[in-house]
């Protein structure tokens, strides 16, 4: 349910970009493409063949990917209804909570985590584009004797192929972006089904094992292995979940939202989880080692055809992941801080120029620095997700006044105090310091600080707000009887 107010929209709060869509023209299969560009990735490979590493085996890691994505779905479908419901982004989302202006503390949070990840992802992908190029012009690999910043020249090339081809596509905005989803997903299975039954003819189906673990656990020591892969599963995807907003906007109705989930998050995510498994495991008598690094299988293949195939393969896969993972969402959160200065491309790009300026080559052969950049923002995230959903759903019952979103009237529903809810703040402030410690000092509770920040915000924010819950909800009687 939406409310409308007539209060004066504020310059300092909305653009063309920021302000709601009106036409929501996306149905369930642009949903559905959605994630299957966020699940086809080197990383979402590379993720499911891990699990097997816990000490699991082929059942076990089923029933754990089966169920962490379904809370994953579970989430996205609470944090995508205020988004389909408004037509607002993520960052606008966030000021019911926050405030009008408060809303910038989660946008800069999770715009930061993505300007790490966009690095990391690029680079990723210029694995594969090189394979491309050394395949057609062998003799290009003498660029790779000299570096400059960490990085050869040969890197140099092929991660600034990447870099501009996502910024080409991003250039174009949102319709641009809907169209790449929308069949790159289906390409990149048709390459990975292609990929799969040549490692099978390779191998033979008789050394494919769904087994993949050099120890099996069982009995609570398997349960507990299994909770704890769970909890990666929804950690691994617990970024583009938050923002989901900035995608549900375009949402025609909730039912599409809801089908669209469905499909391309259990269904989707298991299909794909078994290719990948199919293929590591393939890759033991093909090779005569486990490989788990998908660009690796596709470098040592004697195919040209499959070889080609399956880097186009993964720069497609990597592309379709950062551009909606990490690329629309600071777009709208660096935008969300002043709307009539920084615009969505403006705020893309400016993720895009801050994701070279980290090296991210650098960062991503230094796991300590990664643990400690990405694990202490990404202790954050738990906590915006207990704010907003209780929120929304218990605090504002599920009830969104548009206007408020974009006024600086102290009539606004979201105003607060100068434009800040300093309630949310704390709440996030408390629940961010436990999930930090949970993450450095308590090793076995790592894990797990997603949903223990998430919890701890949740119940902080709640108690808090008691007394505006109090009184949304006597409005809500006295509407209800007048």
């Amino acid at each position: 349910m939406m409310k409308t107010t007539q209060l004066p929209t504020s310059p300092r709060l909305s653009n063309a970009d920021l302000a709601p869509d009106t036409e929501q023209k996306w149905g369930w299969y642009s949903i559905f493409a959605f994630w299957m560009s966020d699940v086809h990735s080197v990383g979402g490979y590379v993720f499911a063949a891990s699990l097997f590493a816990l000490g699991l085996n082929g059942i076990q890691v089923f029933i754990s990917l089966l169920a962490g994505i379904s809370i994953v779905m579970i989430f996205a479908n609470l944090m995508g209804k205020p988004g389909q419901q408004s037509g607002a982004p993520f960052p606008v989302i966030a000021r019911m909570s926050f405030g009008v202006f408060g809303a910038n503390i989660p946008a800069v949070i999770r715009g930061l985590i993505a300007v790490v990840w966009y690095g990391i992802q690029t680079f990723l992908a210029s694995s594969s584009f090189i394979i491309l190029l050394l395949y057609f012009f062998p003799q290009m690999s003498s660029l790779a004797d000299d570096s400059f910043l960490g990085l050869s020249y040969l890197g140099w090339i092929g991660f600034s192929a990447m870099w501009l081809m996502q910024a080409i596509v991003f250039m174009f905005g949102m319709t641009m972006i809907r169209k790449v989803i929308d069949w790159s997903g289906p390409a990149i299975y048709v390459a990975m089904f292609a990929l799969c039954l040549y490692m099978i003819d390779r191998a033979g189906w008789d050394n494919i094992s769904f087994n993949l673990s050099s120890h099996n656990l069982e009995g609570w020591d398997a349960i507990a292995q299994m909770i704890i892969a769970i909890a990666l599963v929804a950690g691994y995807f617990a970024g583009p979940t938050l923002n989901f907003s900035d995608f549900s906007r375009y949402c025609g109705s909730y039912q599409k939202l809801k089908l669209g989930n469905w499909l391309g998050l259990p269904l989707n995510f298991i299909l794909f989880s078994l290719f990948s498994v199919v293929i590591v495991s393939a890759s033991i008598p093909v090779f005569g080692e486990m490989i788990t690094d998908p660009v690796e299988t596709v470098k040592r293949l004697d195919s040209g055809l499959i070889t080609v195939l399956g880097a186009m393969t993964f720069i497609f896969a990597t592309v379709g992941i950062n551009i909606v993972a990490n690329f629309v969402a600071p777009a709208f959160d660096f935008s969300n801080v002043s709307p009539q200065k920084i615009s969505f491309k403006l705020g893309g790009f400016i993720a895009a120029f801050g994701s070279v300026l980290l090296t991210p080559w650098n960062l991503f052969n230094n796991p300590e620095v990664i643990h400690y950049t990405v694990d202490i923002l990404a202790a954050m995230i738990g906590p915006l997700y207990g704010i907003i959903l209780v929120d929304y759903f218990l605090i504002k019952k599920g009830q969104i006044d548009v206007p408020s979103l974009y006024t600086e009237s102290p009539q606004g529903q979201y105003w607060y105090e100068n434009g800040v809810n300093r309630k949310s703040i704390y709440a996030l402030v408390i629940a961010g310091f436990v999930a930090v410690c949970a993450t450095f000092w308590v090793t076995e509770l790592a894990n797990y600080a997603l949903f223990i920040g998430g919890g701890v915000a949740a119940s902080t924010y709640r108690f808090l707000m008691e007394s505006e819950r109090v009184r949304v909800g006597g409005l809500k009687l006295a509407k209800q009887k007048s």
